[in-house]
């Protein structure tokens, strides 16, 4: 069964009290401080880590370009065992080659269909440099990874302050039961007597 505390009394840290002492005034500060560097730090975090990585994609979406690609050799698999898999959606490792736009030839490795042949045309995407890179995010995919990215960096970033705020609230709270079993110590032994 729980002790009647009374009413709520809002901000009572903060009103006078002839029975409040320095420990409890510091520790209502020390909970202010936590709290408003908690929403501070997270909101602030999340805010910038989302806008650098939709600013991210963005760039991505603006440099990156599709160019047509050949193949180089036949892909492994065969054509039937496409029809099988196409359900599926199994695709084969295969060398390509393409020119990026400063006429330099470049080859790598994409994912195309199985037995697709010598020569056939493949779509792959590009940096500047001409270099293989993903296909970019949409302009909704972008929006997606940066909010998720942004919650989750100002939670974490939030995380840092409260818990901080809770070890030193914690230390007070040691500290003034210390000192409350010293003064229960040197006073409990008289409420005995009689005077």
């Amino acid at each position: 069964m729980k002790a009647f505390r009374g009413p709520k009394v809002w901000l009572w840290r903060w009103r006078r009290n002839p029975l409040k002492r320095r420990a409890d005034v510091v520790e209502g500060w020390v909970v202010l401080g936590a709290c408003l560097l908690t929403v501070l730090a997270g909101v602030l975090a999340g805010l910038a880590a989302a806008g650098a990585v939709e600013h991210g994609l963005a760039r991505e979406r603006a440099t990156w370009r599709p160019v047509v690609a050949r193949l180089v050799a036949q892909a492994p698999g065969s054509s039937r065992e496409h029809g099988d898999r196409a359900a599926a959606g199994d695709r084969v490792w295969a060398e390509v080659r393409w020119r990026a736009a400063d006429g330099s030839a470049h080859t790598g490795q994409v994912r195309v269909e199985p037995g697709s042949k010598p020569g056939t045309p493949v779509t792959v995407w590009t940096d500047p440099q001409g270099h293989l890179v993903s296909r970019p995010s949409t302009a909704s995919e972008a929006a997606f990874r940066s909010t998720l990215i942004g919650l989750l960096v100002g939670v974490s970033a939030a995380a840092v302050p409260c818990v901080a705020g809770l070890a030193v609230r914690g230390r007070l709270e040691r500290r003034r039961m210390a000192a409350w079993d010293t003064e229960w110590s040197r006073l409990g032994p008289q409420w005995g007597r009689t005077v």
